[in-house]
C-alpha cells in the first residue's frame, strides 16, 4: 500500500477506569492499522488513577500519555493533544470506539488533496443487544445499518452520505483536521464540550463552521469531507439506550446548537438540521407508524420536540452568555514528524 500524503497524530481522550477495557480496545484497533500513525496520544481528563493506569499499561508500547492540561472536559483534553501533536493531521478516536482494519487509510487519503482540510469517518453502533426501539432504523437488525435518531449514541445517522462527499461538519466519534486548522482558528470551544456524561456537545460543528469561515474569508478553498470506508465500531451502553438519556441528550443538543448559533451565526448553525428535519424525520414517523411500532414513531417525535425545547432555552437571554471562542494557536516548533 501506498504511503498516506500526510502523517498522523491519532488522539483518544479518555476520563473514567470504568472504561478501560474500552480504552485498550481502542488504542490496540490504533496499533493495528497497516497505515501506522507517527504517534498515539491518550490524554486522561483530570483523573490521576486513570492516568498512572494509563501510563503503566500504554507508555511501554510507545504511546504517549497526557494529563488534560486545560478546562476538565473532552475540549479540553482535545485542546491538549492538539498542542502537543507532531502530525501534519490530528486524528481524534472516541474511548469507546475501536476502528475497523483499513480505517487510518481511508481517513488519510483524502488529504492528497491540499484544499481538504478535514476528513471524517462512519461510527456503526454496537448496541448492548439488538437496536433499541427508541432509536429506530430501516433495518433493526443489520449491525451496519442506520437510523434516523442515532446522533444521540454519538453515531452515523441516517440522513449522512453513503458515499465520499463533502459536508458541514463532522461528528467527533471518528474525526481528523490538518494540525494548520488549529493554528489558523484555534482549537475547541471548551465552553461546549462534553464533561463526564454530561452530553452537552457541538463542539465539533462549531469547529467546522468556524473553519470554513475563516478560509472562506481568506479565499481560501476548504473541503471537510466525510468518508463512510473510514469505519469504526462505537459500543453503545446500556444507559443510552433508555428514554430518560433520548430526552436529555435532545435536550442537550438544542441548548449545544443554541450556543453554536450564537458563535457562528444560525444560518450555518441550523443549516444541515432543516433539512434533516423536513426530510428525514417525517419519512422514520411514517414508516415506523406502518410498522405498527408506535414507541418508535413516537422516539422519533420526542427527540424532535426536546431538541426544540432545548435550542429555545438556549435563545432566551443570559442562557450562552459564557460561551466563548478559543483564540487561534500561534504557531510553534514541533518536532518533525519523520525523526
Amino acid at each position: 500500500m501506498n504511503s498516506p500524503a500526510v502523517t498522523a497524530s491519532v488522539v483518544v481522550c479518555v476520563y473514567t477506569e470504568k472504561r478501560w477495557d474500552d480504552i485498550v480496545a481502542a488504542v490496540g484497533s490504533v496499533a493495528a492499522q497497516d497505515v501506522a500513525a507517527a504517534e498515539t496520544l491518550v490524554v486522561v481528563d483530570h483523573n490521576p488513577a486513570l492516568l498512572a493506569r494509563a501510563e503503566a499499561e500504554f507508555g511501554p508500547r510507545g504511546v504517549r500519555v497526557l494529563p488534560n492540561a486545560h478546562k476538565q472536559g473532552l475540549s479540553g483534553a482535545r485542546n491538549t493533544a492538539i498542542a502537543e501533536a507532531v502530525g501534519d493531521v490530528v486524528v481524534f478516536l472516541d474511548d469507546d470506539a475501536a476502528a475497523r482494519p483499513g480505517w487510518l487509510a481511508a481517513l488519510l487519503e483524502p488529504y492528497g488533496d491540499p484544499t481538504v482540510k478535514a476528513v471524517g469517518g462512519v461510527a456503526h453502533p454496537r448496541w448492548p443487544v439488538n437496536r433499541p426501539r427508541v432509536l429506530p432504523g430501516a433495518a433493526p437488525y443489520d449491525p451496519n445499518a442506520t437510523g434516523e435518531l442515532d446522533w444521540i449514541v454519538g453515531c452515523t445517522y441516517t440522513g449522512q452520505p453513503v458515499r465520499q462527499a463533502e459536508v458541514r461538519n463532522l461528528m467527533g466519534c471518528n474525526m481528523s483536521f490538518r494540525r494548520e486548522v488549529f493554528e489558523r482558528v484555534g482549537g475547541f470551544a471548551e465552553d461546549i464540550g462534553r464533561i463526564g456524561k454530561n452530553p452537552l456537545g457541538c463542539e465539533e460543528t462549531e469547529l467546522c463552521i468556524r473553519a470554513r469561515q475563516a478560509y472562506h474569508r481568506a479565499g481560501e478553498k476548504i473541503r471537510i469531507v466525510f468518508e463512510p470506508a473510514a469505519a469504526v465500531d462505537h459500543r453503545v451502553s446500556p444507559d443510552r439506550v433508555q428514554w430518560d438519556y433520548l430526552r436529555r441528550r435532545s435536550w442537550a443538543e438544542g441548548l449545544s446548537k443554541a450556543a453554536v448559533s450564537k458563535l457562528v451565526g444560525s444560518d450555518d448553525a441550523l443549516a444541515t438540521e432543516r433539512s434533516y428535519v423536513a426530510r428525514v424525520l417525517p419519512t422514520a414517523v411514517l414508516r415506523e407508524l406502518k410498522e405498527g411500532r408506535v414507541s418508535s414513531a413516537a422516539a422519533v417525535v420526542t427527540a424532535l420536540a426536546c431538541t426544540t425545547a432545548g435550542y429555545v432555552r438556549g435563545k432566551l437571554p443570559g442562557a450562552t452568555s459564557g460561551v466563548r471562542l478559543p483564540a487561534a494557536q500561534a504557531p510553534t516548533a514541533r518536532p518533525n514528524s519523520g525523526d
